[in-house]
């Protein structure tokens, strides 16, 4: 076992997997030369060289063009966009393309888009968004959102592994403060299957990314007023650990969905009714949502403060719950 930051784990995984597998290469803006926006590939393109570690143009239509390309000819292609946000530009290739191949011709897609998501850092409107919830409604993609450094690391490979496209959301205010053992040697960790973070008998909170942290500093408030809270880190929203989020709602009866994207068609819509059609009789309380207000992220470090979940604001919705 070693301690790796979350940035290091994710960096580890995939120069573990470029060393095994030569089909597997890196392409996106900087990740040569610069070594990447966030340093994640710093040193690749010395050690795998310019033609497994390419620094493509500016276009991130280009990039993810080219990866499924690359893939359906027996690749392993794992894309970069220097921040979540920019993937937009690419939603036709992704979309369109890349999700449909093998619906269509029955061809394997294996490439993997890694997106550095998420605020916290004042990044404003194009470099903090969480849009998860925008890709687990297109039929035939996965996402990944690992929370911890041990899952960046077995999630990224296992996303490589997989012969379907994948978007990697690896939350960027986790890089260098989140810090954890993480085997030496190469594993993977399957797609669906949450990990409880923390087991509690009162209430459930269910989140994914970041917000697994925020929920643990709320749920150690509680613990000071005798009340217990169960953590549920789904790890992957597409596929997503539906008996997990079940067994927890019926042992303790309470449920709080937490994520840091905005509310409206957020994935907690989705748990939420999935409890409430298959768990009704279970509950002894309505499902609480604590999400981003509808609106841009904003760049002043105040109002990101008030746009971004808060530990106070998820203590605030469990006593609420617990009270109920």
């Amino acid at each position: 076992m070693a301690e790796l930051t979350y940035l290091q784990a994710i960096s580890d995984g995939l120069r573990q997997e470029m060393r095994r597998d030569n089909r597997v290469f890196v392409i996106g803006e900087d990740v040569g030369v610069y070594g990447g926006a966030f340093k994640v590939t710093l040193g690749f393109q010395e050690e795998f060289g310019p033609w497994r570690v390419i620094d493509a143009p500016l276009s991130e239509t280009a990039i993810v063009g080219s990866c499924t390309g690359a893939a359906i000819m027996g690749m392993r292609p794992v894309a970069e966009m220097q921040f979540a946000d920019f993937i937009s530009c690419a939603w036709d290739q992704l979309v369109t393309v890349a999700s449909k191949q093998f619906y269509r011709a029955g061809t394997p897609v294996p490439i993997v888009v890694r997106l550095p998501s998420g605020g916290g850092f004042s990044g404003g409107p194009f470099h903090s968004q969480n849009p998860e919830s925008s890709f687990a409604h297109i039929a035939g993609l996965k996402v990944v959102c690992p929370a911890t450094p041990e899952d960046a690391k077995g999630l990224l490979i296992n996303a490589i592994e997989d012969p379907n496209p994948v978007l990697y959301f690896e939350h960027k205010h986790l890089y260098r403060r989140i810090k954890a053992e993480v085997p030496e040697e190469r594993y993977t960790t399957p797609f669906g299957k949450a990990r409880i973070h923390r087991e509690g008998e009162d209430l459930t909170v269910v989140t994914w990314g970041a917000m697994v942290y925020t929920a643990d500093e709320a749920a150690q408030q509680l613990e000071q007023d005798d009340v217990s809270v169960e953590i549920i880190d789904l790890r992957t929203i597409i596929p997503w650990d539906r008996k997990a989020v079940l067994d927890s709602a019926q042992k303790t009866s309470k449920v709080l969905v937490l994520h840091e994207d905005t509310r409206t068609g957020g994935f907690g819509g989705e748990i939420a009714a999935t409890i409430a059609e298959e768990a009704f009789e279970h509950l002894d309380a309505p499902i609480k949502r604590i999400a981003a207000p509808d609106t841009p992220v904003p760049f002043s470090p105040p109002l990101e403060k008030a746009f971004i979940p808060q530990v106070d604001d998820v203590v605030a919705g469990l006593r609420e719950l617990a009270e109920y």
